[in-house]
C-alpha cells in the first residue's frame, strides 16, 4: 500500500475518461484533458511512488512512443503542427518513466542539440500575439522542459549547449518580461509556488537550474533560489497553485506543505550544499 495510494486511486479513475485507455482518445490526442492525460498522468503515479515496472506504466510508454516520429519529434495529436514544447515534454515523461536510456530516445536528444536557437534556447514557432520584437526570443517553458530533460542523460546535462540554454534561462530573470511567440514572462503567477511541476514556474525553474554548475555560481539564479527560499515554511514547501483539476489530491493541496514537494526542494539544497 503506498502512502498516497488514495491520489493513485484518483488518478487512475480517469484513465477511460475517453473513448479509448491511459487518459487519451482512439485518435491518441495524447494531451486532451490537460493535466490528467497520456502525457502527464502517468508521471504524477511514478512522482506518488508507483514503480515504472508497473503495467499501467510500461503500457503508458509504449503509447507515448507509439507516436515518436522517425525525425525524432512527437506527435502528441493527430492533426496539427508538431511543436518543439510537445517533444519537450513527451521526452520529458518518458525519462520520468525509466526511459531516459531508451536507444528509441537517441533521436530525440540530437532533434534538440541541432535544433537550439542562437540565444541557447528552443522556440516554438507558433505566433499567437504576433510577430513582436519579443518574439524574436526562445521559449523559456520549452528550454526550461528540454533542461529538464536533459539531467537524465549525463553526456547532455554536461554539454555545452545545456550551459547555454542555462544563460539563457537566466537572462530571462533579468529581463523579466514576456519574450517568445508565447509571451512566458517573470511575474506573480510564475513566482507562486506551482507543485507538482507543469507551467513555467518558480520552483521548476530553481529546481532544474539547481542540477547545472554554471548556475550554482550565478547572481540571478541565487537571487531566484532566495525567492523560493523565502516562501518555505520550516524549510518545508507550500504550494501556492496547481491546475483546479488537481484539487481533490492530497500530496498537493493549496495552500499546505507538499512533502513530496519538499523532497524536490530539499534536493536544490543539496545541489548547492547547503
Amino acid at each position: 500500500m503506498h502512502t498516497y495510494q488514495a491520489d493513485i486511486e484518483w488518478i487512475l479513475s480517469f484513465k477511460n475518461q475517453f473513448d479509448f485507455d491511459y487518459w487519451t482518445t482512439s485518435d491518441l490526442r495524447l494531451l486532451k484533458g490537460s493535466p490528467l492525460n497520456a502525457v502527464i498522468a502517468p508521471t504524477y503515479l511514478v512522482e506518488l511512488g508507483v514503480s515504472v515496472s508497473e503495467p499501467v506504466i510500461q503500457e503508458s510508454v509504449e503509447l507515448l512512443f507509439s507516436v515518436l516520429k522517425e525525425d525524432g519529434r512527437f506527435k502528441l495529436y493527430p492533426k496539427g503542427g508538431i511543436y518543439p514544447c510537445y517533444t519537450a515534454l513527451a521526452l520529458l515523461s518518458l525519462c520520468q518513466l525509466g526511459q531516459a536510456q531508451d536507444f528509441r530516445l537517441d533521436k530525440t536528444f540530437s532533434y534538440f542539440l541541432e535544433t537550439q536557437e542562437s540565444d541557447g534556447g528552443w522556440k516554438c514557432n507558433k505566433y499567437s500575439y504576433g510577430r513582436g520584437p519579443e518574439t524574436e526570443f526562445s521559449t523559456p517553458l520549452t528550454t526550461l522542459l528540454v533542461l529538464h530533460a536533459f539531467l537524465h542523460r549525463e553526456k547532455f546535462s554536461e554539454n555545452p549547449q545545456a550551459a547555454a540554454a542555462v544563460a539563457f534561462l537566466l537572462k530571462h530573470w533579468e529581463i523579466k518580461t514576456p519574450i517568445s511567440p508565447c509571451h512566458y514572462g517573470i511575474g506573480k503567477l510564475f513566482k507562486q509556488v506551482e507543485y507538482p511541476f507543469a507551467d513555467y514556474n518558480l520552483f521548476q525553474y530553481v529546481y532544474v537550474l539547481s542540477h547545472y554548475p554554471v548556475a550554482q555560481t550565478d547572481a540571478r539564479f541565487f537571487e531566484a533560489f532566495a525567492y523560493l527560499q523565502s516562501k518555505t515554511q520550516d524549510g518545508k514547501i507550500v504550494v501556492e497553485r496547481h491546475s483546479p483539476k488537481l484539487n481533490k489530491l492530497e500530496f498537493c493541496k493549496k495552500g499546505q506543505v507538499s512533502e513530496l514537494a519538499t523532497k524536490r526542494y530539499q534536493q536544490i539544497l543539496q545541489n548547492l550544499g547547503l
